[in-house]
C-alpha cells in the first residue's frame, strides 16, 4: 500500500497542497495587489525544486571521504578502507533508473575497498524487488567481502499480507542477500584478520527508538565471544540505537548507520531531518565514541534536493 501510493502522494503534496498553503499564507500577509504576483512566482518555484528534486537531484550522487583514528586501532588496520552505504531501496532502480543501480556499483568498485558495509533498506517494500537486481549487486568486490544488517524495510512491517507469507517473505530478503555473496550479519559478528591483528564487524538487527521501528537488535548477542579490549565496527541501521542501546550496552569504538536518508532535502544548510534526530548524517562523537550516519543511497520517494545520494569512504587510522 505505501510503496503504491507513495510518489503519488509526494506530487500531490509537492504540486498541490504545499502551493495552496503557500497562497493562503500571502493572502493573509500580502496586499491584494501584489498577492497575484507573488504566489505565480512561489507557484512556480516550488513547482521547479519538485521538479528538479525528483528528475535531477535524485541521480546525483556523492563520494564522502572521512579518515577516523582511534587508539585502540591495530597498528596492521592503519590505513584499512571501508566503503560504506544505506539505504539503497532498489525497488526504485527499475526501467530507466537501472543504470544509477549499476553506477553505485561500479563507483564502490573503483574506490577498491579493504570491506564494503552496508547498513539496511535494501529494499522498499516487498522482496521480489531483489531478483532482477541480483546480478548487480553480485559485483560488489572487496578484499574481506561484503557485509550487510537489515532496514526497517527489510521486515514486514510495511507488507500487506498476512503472517506466514511475511515469515517467507522475510526468508526470501535473506536468501536474497546470500545469494548475492553478502554476508549478513543477524546479531552476529565477524573476525578480520591482518597478520596477528583483528578488527570486529558487529552487525545488530534493526532497533528503533519509534515503536512502529523493528525492535530485533540485540546488542550484547551482536557481540558474542567478543572480548571488551576488541577493536569493533558495529552496523545497525537506525542510528537512535547509537545513544539507546550501543553507547550504555558495549565498548564498540565505531557504529554505522543511514536509515534518516538526511531528510533527501538541505535548503540553506537545514535538513527536515534534524527535526526528528539528533545524529542524522556525518560524524559524530562521544565519550571516544564515534557515529557516522550515512545520508543514504537512494530512497523510497526518487527525489533528493540539495541532499544527494552518498557512498561513505572511511579510512582508518591508528592515533
Amino acid at each position: 500500500m505505501i510503496a503504491r501510493y507513495a510518489i503519488p502522494f509526494f506530487f500531490l503534496m509537492g504540486l498541490v497542497v504545499v502551493p495552496l498553503v503557500v497562497a493562503l499564507i500571502c493572502r493573509w500577509l500580502l496586499p491584494r495587489k501584489y498577492y497575484l504576483k507573488v504566489i505565480s512566482v512561489l507557484t512556480l518555484l516550488i513547482w521547479g525544486l519538485v521538479g528538479y528534486g525528483y528528475f535531477v537531484g535524485f541521480e546525483q550522487l556523492e563520494i564522502r571521504e572521512i579518515e577516523y583514528a582511534c587508539s585502540d586501532l591495530p597498528e596492521a588496520f592503519d590505513g584499512y578502507r571501508i566503503v560504506h552505504f544505506s539505504d539503497a531501496h532498489i525497488g526504485t532502480y527499475t526501467g530507466s533508473r537501472q543504470w544509477l543501480l549499476q553506477r553505485a556499483v561500479d563507483t564502490i568498485n573503483a574506490l577498491r575497498p579493504d570491506i564494503v558495509l552496508f547498513t539496511g533498506d535494501l529494499q522498499n517494500i516487498y522482496p521480489d524487488e531483489l531478483d532482477v537486481q541480483v546480478p548487480i549487486l553480485s559485483q560488489l568486490k572487496a578484499h574481506d567481502g561484503v557485509m550487510s544488517v537489515l532496514g526497517n524495510h527489510d521486515y514486514a512491517v510495511y507488507q500487506d499480507c498476512d503472517e506466514s507469507q511475511k515469515q517467507r517473505n522475510n526468508k526470501h530478503t535473506i536468501q536474497s542477500e546470500r545469494k548475492m555473496g553478502w554476508t549478513l550479519l543477524l546479531n552476529e559478528n565477524r573476525i578480520i584478520r591482518r597478520d596477528s591483528d583483528s578488527i570486529v564487524i558487529a552487525g545488530m538487527e534493526n532497533w528503533g527508538k519509534m515503536k512502529r521501528m523493528p525492535r530485533r537488535g540485540n546488542v550484547k548477542k551482536s557481540l558474542t565471544g567478543i572480548s571488551d579490549s576488541a577493536f569493533v565496527v558495529m552496523l545497525q541501521h537506525d542510528p537512535t540505537c547509537w545513544r539507546e542501546k550501543i553507547l550504555p550496552g558495549c565498548k564498540a569504538q565505531l557504529t554505522l548507520s543511514g536509515h534518516t536518508h538526511g531528510g533527501q532535502v538541505s535548503l540553506l544548510g537545514l535538513s527536515p531531518a534534524s527535526l526528528s534526530y539528533d545524529e542524522w548524517g556525518g560524524v559524530y562523537e562521544q565519550d571516544g565514541r564515534t557515529l557516522i550516519v550515512s545520508t543514504g543511497l537512494g530512497a523510497l520517494i526518487p527525489f533528493r534536493l540539495g541532499m544527494p545520494g552518498e557512498i561513505v569512504v572511511i579510512t582508518l587510522r591508528k592515533k
